[in-house]
């Protein structure tokens, strides 16, 4: 990239107006944000094999291949994770994975919000609901003891 820049520099110097295009292309391009290399690893286990960009065959155009099916040319090397970035591989998604998730976020935000609105505005009973004296008449019915369900035996009468 910074010969790209260097090119600019030189070829709008040599022209009469070029001076302030030559600072606008001497703005770099991309900014990198975080402390990678720029030059991908070389895979051991690969010994020699050509190293081929990691795209999955269903972003690339429909037409124009010999076999428009694996959507390759005959004679193509084949990518080492070929499986994976074949036609038959895992989708690839249409929409971003953090768009997707934003937008899931906001359909769920707006589904709370809107039972959440709806049990603002519901009206209350309008009816006092029926409380029982004597801790909920367990003295009356004759305490938890008599009141327990029966245990099934399993033997027949």
């Amino acid at each position: 990239m910074s010969t790209t820049i260097a090119l600019r520099r030189t070829a709008a110097a040599a022209s009469s107006t070029g001076r302030a295009l030559a600072l606008l292309s001497a703005r770099p391009q991309h900014v990198r944000t975080i402390a990678t290399s720029t030059k991908e690893e070389v895979d051991p286990q690969l010994n020699g094999y050509p190293q081929l960009p990691f795209v999955s065959r269903q972003t690339l155009p429909a037409l124009g291949w010999q076999d428009p099916l694996l959507r390759r040319n005959f004679g193509d090397t084949l990518h080492e994770e070929d499986e994976v970035l074949s036609m038959w591989g895992p989708d690839v998604p249409p929409v971003p994975p953090a768009t997707a998730t934003l937008h899931f976020l906001l359909a769920a935000s707006a589904f709370v919000g809107a039972a959440f609105l709806i049990k603002s505005f519901s009206p209350e009973a309008p009816a006092i609901r029926r409380e029982y004296p004597f801790s909920g008449l367990v003295t009356e019915l004759g305490g938890l003891e008599e009141n327990k369900a029966r245990v099934e035996s399993t033997e027949e009468k």
